[in-house]
């Protein structure tokens, strides 16, 4: 049975370093076993996607930037076979810049993105993750929610589980180093 965790980033602006929040899920035994949600500070105060996700500056200043999040952040992968994420590039990518930046080793953990598995699986077009959660009949009442986000990731990954896809087996193609699984 394949432990993994479920992870959504939310930016501030274009910047693969602006991470504002992050919403991370532990999965066990194809149970939900823990939910974490955290606002960033990010690098630079300006924020070009406030109108997607509703964070601001003033939502942010306070919080602790990535490198003093990172002790929260990193047990949450620990066990974890694999990181699952919708359109998982993105994320891996914030996770891996966010971390560089600050002196950080990201985790070396291989990632099952969500958009591949449902087109692979389901045949799903458009592969949004509205669109992904509709099909199954999932519940995403706060999209760009970072929790929320990674919520619904987790339960696409379970959809998948319970149809007999074993996500860590290569099911979706082979892992090519550090990339993502496609």
């Amino acid at each position: 049975m394949p432990n993994f965790v479920a992870i959504d980033f939310e930016t501030a602006d274009y910047g693969a370093d602006s991470a504002c929040a992050i919403g991370i899920v532990k999965v066990r035994g194809r149970r939900v076993t823990a939910t974490y949600a955290k606002l960033i500070r990010p690098p630079r105060r300006h924020f070009v996607f406030t109108y997607l996700h509703g964070i601001r500056w003033g939502d942010v200043k306070a919080e602790p930037d990535f490198g003093g999040v990172w002790p929260e952040l990193a047990e949450h992968f620990e066990g974890a076979d694999f990181v699952l994420a919708h359109n998982a590039q993105f994320d891996r990518g914030v996770l891996e810049t966010c971390c560089a930046v600050h002196g950080l080793d990201a985790p070396e953990i291989p990632y099952v993105c969500t958009v591949k598995l449902a087109r692979a699986i389901w045949n799903i077009r458009p592969t949004r993750l509205p669109n992904v959660c509709r099909y199954l009949n999932i519940d995403l009442r706060h999209h760009h929610d970072a929790v929320a986000d990674a919520l619904a990731c987790a339960r696409i990954g379970l959809a998948a589980l319970k149809e007999g896809y074993p996500l860590n087996s290569g099911i979706l193609g082979r892992s090519f180093g550090r990339r993502a699984i496609a």
